[in-house]
């Protein structure tokens, strides 16, 4: 994770910066804090019934600051238009569009770009580095500042932003001013929306026989939820007897078929999720998917190139059908969490992108138990992303890379009482190769 990060004048410590630098009352606290101890509460985790915990204090980011100047409004580009776009330097995330992306910055060059995007349109770009794929960036995605904040901490001048993604483009060229503010001219990329695979065979007069979704009455019961999807999916596809097709072909490639699977699939990963949360445009849901997909840079990569959400949703399902753990990325053998470990504590999902003191943003996924960990300090509870839980750095047992961290709850009344938060740069997921692909790379591709 330290080739990540860019190396040389930024790395403040082996730790990333995820270590607040405090100040020791002796130095025996200090020798303390610097041993590594084994997790053992792990083996005896057990999923709770109930969470206590208020899963919208994360997505506020409260760490940032409360009086923060929130901005109102949207700005779209044109399809396929080509637009030049200031690029936010010193980032590693694969930013998707809808995700929600916290900032600290204080280097010079970056505050002056901050406030001459805040003087525009407050948009600019985050390049989709991936270094297994390409050395350089031929994508990324826009992101629009909502809310901004400037201060001053110890004579240095800081710049807080929270930032939402919003379109993909592909890279023309990147010109460095003389400031040596990078400049992307870049063509956003339009999203192809696909019609209705029976569409051409669709007989005006039983249209009657069509249901709406929304007009899916509440039930209490999965049972009687299923019956009416089956009902509904006959319904639908009830045009299909007129092509030489089965109906269950065409499913495959209709939204709403997709994304109720991609919703089983969801649940099985985490059952507190609730449907209300997701969002019900197929575009939205397949970038809300693949915000929360723990994923390496080079399977989001593939997801982001994808203009289609219909074909999106099919990768996605690939992947989380295929996925069965997630190992460390430095051992690629060590197996920190399975999949049946992933559960919600936040609006935006399992998994989400916060900001540390010294500027590093990592995307955090949430799960009830962790294996092979050894976890290194005290638990502190300073610039908490989750307020009411105390953190803990984490590594990886075989190799002492920096996996993320376990979260302590300081009341008993707070539940889960603990859980782990793993960045999802240090983790690799672990697919089986399907019967029938020969070659190291080709459990690597998706319906693609």
């Amino acid at each position: 994770m330290a080739d990540e990060r860019g190396g040389g004048e930024d790395n403040i410590n082996d730790n990333m910066g995820n270590q607040l630098q405090l100040l020791p009352d002796n130095e025996e606290e200090e020798e303390e804090d610097d041993m590594e101890t084994e997790d053992r509460d792990s083996e005896e985790a057990e999923k709770p019934n109930i969470i206590t915990f208020d899963p919208s204090l994360p997505t506020s980011h409260a760490y940032l600051g409360s009086d923060m100047e929130e901005f109102h409004g949207r700005t779209v580009h044109d399809d396929d238009s080509c637009q030049t776009i200031p690029v936010l330097p010193h980032t590693s995330v694969m930013l998707v569009p809808g995700q929600t992306l916290p900032l600290q910055l204080f280097r010079p060059q970056e505050v002056s770009m901050m406030r001459s995007v805040i003087q525009r349109d407050r948009t600019f770009a985050v390049l989709a580095h991936s270094d297994a794929v390409e050395p350089e960036a031929e994508f990324g995605t826009t992101a629009e500042i909502y809310a901004y904040r400037e201060e001053q901490e110890y004579g240095i001048e800081t710049v807080k932003v929270k930032a939402v993604g919003r379109q993909r483009f592909k890279v023309h060229e990147i010109r460095t001013q003389a400031d040596g503010i990078r400049q992307a001219k870049v063509q956003i990329l339009p999203e192809r929306i696909l019609p209705d695979p029976l569409s051409a065979v669709q007989l005006t007069p039983l249209s009657r026989l069509h249901v709406h979704p929304s007009s899916k009455p509440p039930t209490q019961s999965c049972k009687q939820a299923q019956c009416w999807w089956n009902n509904y999916q006959q319904r639908k596809f009830h045009c299909a007897s007129l092509t030489p097709w089965p109906p269950w072909v065409y499913a495959l490639y209709d939204s709403e078929s997709l994304m109720n699977r991609v919703k089983k699939q969801l649940h099985e990963w985490d059952e507190n999720l609730k449907d209300d949360s997701l969002p019900t445009n197929a575009v939205d849901f397949s970038y809300r998917v693949a915000a929360c997909l723990p994923i390496d840079d080079a399977l989001r990569l593939q997801l982001l190139k994808i203009g289609s959400a219909i074909q999106r949703l099919r990768c996605e399902l690939d992947i989380m059908d295929r996925c069965t753990s997630l190992c460390c990325k430095q051992c690629q053998d060590t197996e920190i969490t399975t999949k049946n470990e992933i559960f919600s504590l936040s609006l935006y999902g399992p998994m989400a992108a916060y900001v540390n003191p010294h500027g590093y943003v990592h995307e955090t996924l949430t799960v009830y138990k962790a294996n092979n960990l050894n976890l290194v300090g005290r638990p502190s509870t300073l610039h908490s992303w989750f307020p009411g839980y105390a953190w803990t750095i984490a590594q990886c047992r075989t190799c002492g890379s920096h996996m993320g961290w376990k979260f302590t709850a300081t009341k008993k009344d707070l539940s889960p009482p603990r859980f782990w938060g793993l960045t999802r740069s240090a983790m690799l997921p672990r697919i089986p190769q399907s019967e029938g692909e020969d070659g190291r790379g080709g459990s690597r591709l998706f319906c693609l």
